[in-house]
């Protein structure tokens, strides 16, 4: 079959690879009909998350038609049209039975699972095409995936929504979900948004679903800041041109926002203030893993006794983090890998029902053959890119 493969930091080549076979009885083979770069496949693209090997296949938003069915699975059948949750849950563990999906004890086999315990205390749940940190488990930019536990993992649409309606169900629709929820939002709470890309967008969609009276975006590329306006009702802060923090103040008759949520993570390059590019020289030097400026400014920004939510991914340790503003300002922080179980059905429930679209976020669709040269584009913002969905 065709995949996208890692080959190195900024090359993602298409390959032809061995198809997946059945190799436990809980697994399906699906045909992926829809597979969408994320802006976390970024991180592998810049080589900031480690442990990746040369023909690795990427790729953790995948959807498709279930072609072949282990002997265990109870819920699928040959035919079956499934969204792929990034994250591979068994249900019976500990932390699955508390719909702690992402930290689920069993799917990041040994011995890679001794690499995330050194690194992070705790092994997190395996991941699609995410690294032999997180299980290096073959991803869906491909033709064909295989899916371990089928039965726990896999939505099943049986509704004539169209891929792109309901692909975003893989990860950021739930993602984006997750942290307006994790803002911990009251009715009318003033909500800030670090990072208009495509997880950013569904923090301000779930924001107004949590009830925020009012939610404030901030990017600086143009065609996010107009998707965040346009589609997401959001008033906006360009920070090329505007100070974040007195702007906000400024919002907010000097009290700061209630919730912050930061959608940016381990990349937050040219945010423009004299600790990110402090940020880029560290990271250049490897005296930091992040770029936590996002982060840092955030916990400013948040009012006293607020709430800042982290749905942006960060991989390992970033640096100068203003623990003492979060302990005097008495903020809460919440941060996680996605739960997607916990929130695919809910959220699958408000599209059919028409309160809202996903595929609003698509900018480029392209078949799986360009992909690599959509990682670059992406990566470098260019022709509007915000979404990529490939169809292999």
């Amino acid at each position: 079959m065709k995949a996208i493969c890692w080959h190195g930091r900024q090359d993602m080549r298409v390959d032809s690879v061995d198809d997946p076979r059945i190799e436990d009885p809980r697994d399906v083979i699906i045909r992926v009909t829809s597979t969408a770069i994320c802006g976390s496949d970024l991180h592998l693209y810049d080589f900031f998350v480690p442990f990746m090997k040369p023909g690795d296949v990427v790729g953790h938003e995948p959807m498709g038609i279930v072609e072949e069915v282990g002997s265990e699975v109870r819920r699928l059948r040959k035919g079956d049209r499934v969204v792929v949750p990034f994250t591979i849950s068994c249900g019976e563990c500990f932390f699955c039975r508390k719909q702690l999906f992402s930290c689920c004890d069993t799917t990041n086999p040994e011995p890679k699972r001794k690499v995330a315990e050194k690194m992070m205390g705790h092994s997190p749940a395996g991941l699609f095409g995410y690294s032999h940190l997180l299980g290096g488990f073959p991803g869906g930019q491909a033709e064909y995936l295989r899916v371990p536990h089928a039965d726990v993992g896999c939505l099943k649409i049986e509704s004539d929504l169209a891929d792109e309606q309901v692909l975003f169900l893989s990860d950021i629709f739930p993602t984006g979900y997750m942290g307006a929820e994790n803002a911990e939002i009251e009715d009318g709470d003033t909500v800030a948004v670090w990072g208009c890309g495509p997880v950013g967008q569904f923090c301000i969609q779930s924001a107004w679903m949590f009830g925020a009276g009012r939610v404030i975006a901030i990017d600086r590329v143009p065609e996010r800041l107009a998707m965040a306006r346009d589609k997401g009702r959001a008033e906006t802060i360009d920070f090329s041109k505007q100070d974040v923090y007195e702007t906000l103040q400024e919002m907010t008759e000097g009290r700061g926002p209630d919730r912050c949520i930061d959608a940016v993570g381990a990349e937050a390059h040219g945010w423009g203030a004299f600790d990110a590019v402090l940020d880029n020289i560290k990271a250049s030097v490897n005296l930091t893993t992040d770029r936590a400026h996002a982060l840092r400014q955030a916990i400013y920004c948040c009012r006293k006794g607020g709430t800042v939510s982290i749905p942006g991914v960060y991989v390992g340790y970033p640096d100068k983090i203003p623990m003492g503003a979060v302990m005097n300002k008495a903020l809460t922080l919440k941060s996680g890998q996605t739960h997607v179980q916990k929130y695919h059905h809910e959220l699958l429930k408000r599209i059919e029902a028409g309160d809202i679209d996903p595929s609003f976020v698509i900018t480029h669709r392209l078949p799986l053959e360009q992909g690599p040269e959509a990682y670059r584009t992406f990566r470098d913002k260019k022709d509007g890119c915000i979404k990529v969905v490939l169809k292999p």
